[in-house]
């Protein structure tokens, strides 16, 4: 068995990230003027781009459906919760959002680009890996950050 033509993924965790992702995360990070921002891999430009944001009054169900159904992506959501101490807190949730119905070339993309990425995001306070909408869900972000 040959593999020499496995060679091509090499190219895909060189994967860059757009100057407007990092300006965007740093907006929801630093200003709270985003809940959720959603990024893709844009093959053209060999870079991680915003796909959508979401304003402060979006809800976590907002969040939910703006991820798609069978394509991969990743999103950070700013998560706010009170503590059983009454103080109120806020956690940035980083998501890789893989469904079971995405094309594989997708899923490898996005797993080998991952890391670079999320290196590129300074302050996550959680990672979740997710298939499905259940591995996301509301309680799972409580239970995390708690």
């Amino acid at each position: 068995m040959s593999f020499r033509g496995l060679g091509k993924p090499n190219a895909t965790s060189g994967m860059g990230v757009a100057d407007q992702s990092k300006t965007t995360y740093h907006e929801l990070q630093r200003k709270k003027t985003h809940r959720y921002v959603v990024f893709k891999i844009d093959e053209l430009k060999n870079q991680v781009v915003v796909e959508k944001t979401g304003n402060p009054a979006e809800s976590y169900d907002d969040f939910l459906a703006s991820l798609p159904d069978n394509d991969c992506r990743y999103a950070v959501y700013d998560f706010d919760f009170v503590t059983s101490e009454n103080c109120q807190k806020s956690k940035i949730f980083f998501v890789a959002w893989s469904p079971s119905t995405s094309r594989i070339r997708a899923k490898m993309l996005y797993a080998t680009s991952k890391e670079r990425f999320r290196r590129e995001l300074q302050g996550i306070h959680y990672e979740i890996q997710a298939t499905d909408p259940t591995e996301v869900d509301l309680d799972v972000l409580r239970e995390r950050a708690n």
